[in-house]
């Protein structure tokens, strides 16, 4: 027999890759990656080491790299917008942690609009303790819910 062609070259022959004239990674079938998805992944990364002092919306310094990764990004994919989401746990007074949790988001806000994305990209809000993703009767559970979310547009 005759060997299957690659029209895009991609390394997956054309009987098996769904985009047959467009290159793509093998992992995406053939077919180009949504750049929105392949930066949200990177963004997600990132945003699970934002970390803040106790009860205040001052960044550890320790989170400076991985704001500095999702700046970079969204430097170069000048298309996207950004919703910046602050969570907290269930411990103390609600009104706090909503007001806690805004401060958070615009906290992050700040920094990645001090690292060159502009600001017209970007929303800021808190949740308080609203959309908990984990049980607050544990330490475990509370640390998860004290979050920052970073969704790309």
């Amino acid at each position: 027999g005759c060997p299957v062609p690659d029209t895009d070259g991609d390394g997956l022959n054309d009987d098996y890759d769904k985009c047959p004239t467009v290159a793509g990674p093998i992992a995406n079938n053939g077919c180009p990656e949504d750049k929105k998805e392949a930066v949200q992944k990177k963004v997600d990364m990132s945003a699970k080491n934002i970390l803040f002092e106790t009860g205040s919306a001052n960044l550890k310094k320790s989170s400076y790299a991985s704001l500095d990764v999702i700046a970079e990004e969204l430097k170069a994919e000048k298309n996207l917008t950004v919703d910046i989401e602050g969570h907290t746990d269930n411990v103390g007074n609600e009104a706090a942690n909503k007001k806690l949790s805004e401060n958070r988001a615009n906290a992050v806000k700040a920094y990645l609009v001090k690292k060159g994305v502009a600001a017209d990209r970007i929303t800021a809000a808190g949740f308080g303790s609203t959309q908990p993703v984990a049980d607050n009767k544990t330490a475990e559970g509370r640390a998860q819910n004290r979050r920052v979310i970073i969704k790309l547009k």
